[in-house]
């Protein structure tokens, strides 16, 4: 008998409340109930930001720049390290964590293609139109471009 696959999810984690509620709402729907044996795979992704589109501005001088990407590194790491602590927590002992350097937008599109990717789950922000037009809403783009079930987790109004 030839062994399938399993189907993947890939969760966007960054710096914030909303990002791990999402997380936290995916292991709780797709993997706490089966744990130890999920009928998915887990895939956590963290874009991690450019020094130079970090900034917003242009600046000269790599001393800058490399502060910059320390402490961007820094965040990173701190956020994996959430997302195992929290995957840890609910049993969830084998998912795979990547931090991949890039605009969110574009790291989770691509995280979709690479793993074949079922499901796309990311947290939402709740910005107003006029901020989500100024900024962009990764959420916004990913449910127009990732080739996958987009799920957008708001968080409730209680849990805030």
């Amino acid at each position: 008998m030839v062994a399938t696959a399993k189907p993947v999810i890939v969760v966007g984690v960054e710096d914030s409340e909303q990002s791990s509620y999402a997380l936290e709402w995916t292991l709780d729907h797709f993997f706490v109930a089966s744990a130890p044996n999920p009928p998915f795979n887990l895939i956590i992704v963290h874009s991690k930001p450019t020094p130079a589109s970090s900034m917003g501005f242009i600046v000269s001088g790599a001393d800058i720049l490399s502060h910059v990407d320390a402490d961007l590194k820094n965040i990173a790491n701190g956020v994996v390290e959430r997302a195992k602590e929290l995957c840890v927590s609910k049993s969830v002992n084998d998912a795979t964590i990547e931090i991949v350097e890039g605009d969110a937008r574009n790291v989770l599109c691509d995280a979709v293609e690479r793993h074949h990717a079922t499901i796309l789950a990311v947290g939402s922000h709740s910005h107003g139109a006029v901020k989500r037009a100024v900024l962009g809403s990764v959420s916004d783009y990913v449910t127009h471009h990732a080739h996958c079930t987009v799920v957008v987790v708001k968080k409730p109004k209680g849990k805030h």
